[in-house]
This record gives C-alpha cells, structure tokens and sequence, in this order.
C-alpha cells in the first residue's frame, strides 16, 4: 500500500495549475493581485454543505485577508459544471478553480475520499486543506484534514497571518525540524 507523502512547513510549494470559470489556468500559490503571499484553500465540492459555508465565510475575511498582504484562491476537484451549481450557493469575490486532479491531491499531500454514491459526487475528492505560500515560494502554513469538520478558524487564521507578517515580530517558520 503507497503512504501518502505530506508536504513540510518550509518545503517550496510545488507547481500546480487548475482552471478558473472563464477558462483560464491559475498557478496555485501564486499572488495574482498586489499581495505577495497565498492562501490557497482547497475544499471538498459542490456536494459539501460545511465547504459551502466556509467559504461564504471566507468572503467575509478577504479584508482581513488583504489587510495581511495575504491573497485568497480556493480550489476543488469537481468539474466546471458542477463549480457553476455550487456559484448559485455561493457568495464570493475571490477567485475559485475547478479541476484539481487526483495526482495533484496526491502531490499536495492531501487526504483523498472515495464518494460514497453517485449522489453524493461523481469523482474522489480531496478533504480540506490550507497552504499559505510565502513571497519565496515557501509553503509557510499548512494545515490538512481528513474531514470536513476541522478547519481553520478564520478569525485566529488572519489575527495569525497578520502577525507573522509584522516586520517587527520576526516570526519564522515553524515545524521545520526534520525527524
């Protein structure tokens, strides 16, 4: 059985595109705007109502988010019809792809589950995850689950990137130690 490799606090952020709803393709964990770092929120589908609410909750934090000199992306594996569906439920400015195959979940380091029927979603789909990519690259924070119920809370998310991008604090990255 393969062991799924996780990505480390500091490795560099691999390249990975998906495809945003106009047709064109976006560089995970690179800016496109004035910020000079990443969130890149991957979330589960359309089929997910907790990822639904996240990320209408995420739209209430892009301010904060941008306050952190910190751009938003989110990201899932579902198709581009089943992303227009799940826009109907949607109430978001920040950019969001579609497309995100398996192989690049893998590579992300990502918990992947097989749908448990056809009603639920037609394809594997990853479990969320959060990768904020600093100016270098860098993959500064990370944080996986293997379920829809733990995810970062975006109040102390953006209070935290907030301050670790104060000049003043010095904050480097953490859980870098190699064992």
């Amino acid at each position: 059985m393969a062991h799924s490799v996780k990505l480390k606090a500091g490795d560099s952020f691999p390249l990975l595109n998906a495809t945003l709803l106009d047709g064109s393709s976006v560089t995970l964990g690179q800016p496109q705007g004035s910020a000079s770092w990443q969130a890149v929120f991957v979330y589960r589908g359309k089929h997910c109502p907790l990822c639904t609410k996240y990320l209408n909750e995420i739209e209430s934090y892009k301010q904060a988010f941008a306050d952190a000199g910190v751009e938003v992306l989110a990201v899932s594996g579902d198709s581009k019809p089943q992303l227009e569906t799940h826009l109907e439920q949607l109430d978001i400015s920040f950019p969001i792809a579609y497309g995100l195959t398996q192989q690049q979940m893998e590579t992300l380091g990502l918990y992947v589950s097989i749908p448990r029927s056809e009603q639920e979603t037609d394809h594997n789909f990853a479990e969320p995850g959060l990768f904020v990519v600093n100016e270098h690259g860098d993959l500064h924070v990370v944080d996986i689950s293997n379920n829809p119920f733990v995810r970062p809370e975006l109040g102390a998310l953006t209070r935290g990137l907030a301050w670790i991008r104060d000049p003043n604090n010095h904050y480097p990255i953490r859980g870098t130690f190699d064992y």
